[in-house]
């Protein structure tokens, strides 16, 4: 069977202020087939809306080819419609006209625009809301919207960027079995999906192909074919086995065991220490943590984790990643395990736990340096310092969100404060009592 489009060997990489050069996507080799529904799944920072952007030619890939119909894909992809995160809508348009815009860039007579705004806007159940404006409209109509826009234009590939994302659970479970509906009719509707998304469940219920990414930078980890017949039930053993499967090789990519590098005494290499990347969680949420084990006996899987605590899964990761940097848990597999030190964290009163945080702290790369700067600069340095330094060695972070989590984990363990006004950190650092005046000469 032809593939409706194609990723050959294609990589992404672009080029910072700094100069140095930020791999996106290495090596992607990546076809979409009719009559299926392929979803990307991955890491925050992975590449997923890169990928799908080069595949229907909106960004250009830096190497590679990108095939349409076994074509060199030369600009935007004809055949290809996207719906965004957010709807994207004109607010100065009406749902009508709003649909209407994307049939007018396509050249479309007047009579035949309005029997197919009136045709979607029936598909996606917005009747009698065509005159409405966005600021009326609820998120999920407006996301409707966004996919009759998308529809409007008969495509063969549709293009999902985590399009249920910004609506509550109930609208995203209706929207799905729209989605999917709107799919299965073949004759009419997109003859395939393409769906960028963080939500492992989501995948399962509506993709027959899952792929997915590993991070920094993105590439293929494995391809995971879903057999299960529609409409799917997300409560059934098969359905729940194939979540399992998956969280099973996500865990495997996002909580590695470690393995020693072999050691080579003949060569020696000079690194600069890297820093680590501190997990968007708090004090509060890492004592939670350890106490949830604690009544479990000390182990527990994380996935059980993140559904017990009410917690989304990459929630439940932040704070397990944030416990195993300072050593207060280990995880084996997909199991989180107190430590030693974890276990001594709990039973430490509240002055007890700043010491072992604060020493847990002093042993990290990201801190040493601002330490560090912090002496050289008579206690006070400007946050920029920080902020250069932390995009030159974690170039694919979130550096402003990094930042505040350094200053955040900085303040409880009494190691610096942050002054926002001047935009500086600092320290109080005592005045060293002077010495006293020698008695006069008699």
């Amino acid at each position: 069977m032809e593939p409706l489009c194609e990723l050959r060997h294609v990589h992404k990489v672009y080029r910072l202020p700094n100069g140095q050069d930020l791999k996106v996507l290495d090596d992607i080799n990546l076809q979409v087939f009719p009559e299926e529904i392929l979803c990307l799944l991955g890491p925050s920072g992975c590449g997923k809306s890169t990928l799908m952007r080069i595949l229907v030619g909106l960004i250009p890939q830096s190497a590679g080819q990108v095939d349409a119909h076994g074509q060199n894909l030369e600009g935007l992809n004809p055949n290809a419609a996207i719906v965004f995160q957010g709807a994207a809508l004109y607010p100065w348009l009406t749902v009508s006209q709003n649909i209407e815009e994307a049939l007018v860039a396509k050249g479309l007579e007047a009579e035949q625009r309005k029997k197919t705004v009136e045709d979607v806007v029936e598909l996606v159940g917005l009747k009698g809301f065509e005159d409405a404006y966005p600021r009326e409209l609820s998120g999920g109509m407006k996301q409707r919207v966004g996919i009759a826009r998308a529809l409007a234009v008969h495509p063969e590939l549709l293009c999902m960027d985590e399009p249920f994302s910004q609506v509550d659970a109930l609208t995203a479970e209706n929207l799905r079995e729209e989605a999917i509906r709107f799919w299965s009719d073949r004759e009419k509707n997109p003859k395939s999906i393409l769906m960028v998304s963080h939500d492992i469940k989501e995948v399962a219920f509506m993709a027959t192909r899952i792929v997915i990414l590993a991070a920094h930078p993105g590439r293929i980890r494995t391809i995971v074919e879903n057999k299960l017949p529609y409409p799917r039930d997300p409560r059934s053993k098969e359905f729940q086995k194939l979540v399992d499967h998956i969280h099973a090789v996500i865990t495997e990519s996002e909580l590695p065991e470690e393995v020693p590098e072999p050691q080579t005494p003949e060569v020696s290499v000079i690194r600069r220490p890297g820093f680590e990347v501190l997990p968007d969680a708090g004090g509060i949420e890492i004592g939670g943590l350890l106490e949830v084990l604690d009544d479990r006996g000390g182990k527990e899987d994380v996935f059980k984790l993140a559904a017990d605590m009410g917690r989304e899964y990459a929630q439940m990761m932040n704070v397990v990643k944030a416990a195993e940097l300072i050593e207060l848990v280990d995880t084996p597999k997909q199991m989180v395990v107190l430590t030693e030190e974890g276990r001594r964290y709990l039973k430490a009163d509240p002055a007890e736990r700043k010491v072992m945080f604060k020493k847990a702290l002093l042993a990290l790369n990201v801190f040493k340096f601002v330490l560090s700067a912090l002496e050289k600069r008579q206690h006070r340095v400007d946050a920029d310092v920080v902020r250069e330094e932390l995009a030159v060695q974690l170039p694919f972070e979130d550096t402003e969100r990094l930042f505040i989590t350094i200053v955040n984990w900085g303040r409880n363990a009494d190691l610096f404060d942050y002054d926002s006004p001047s935009d500086q950190l600092f320290q109080d650092v005592p005045e060293e009592p002077k010495p006293e005046a020698p008695p006069p000469a008699s």
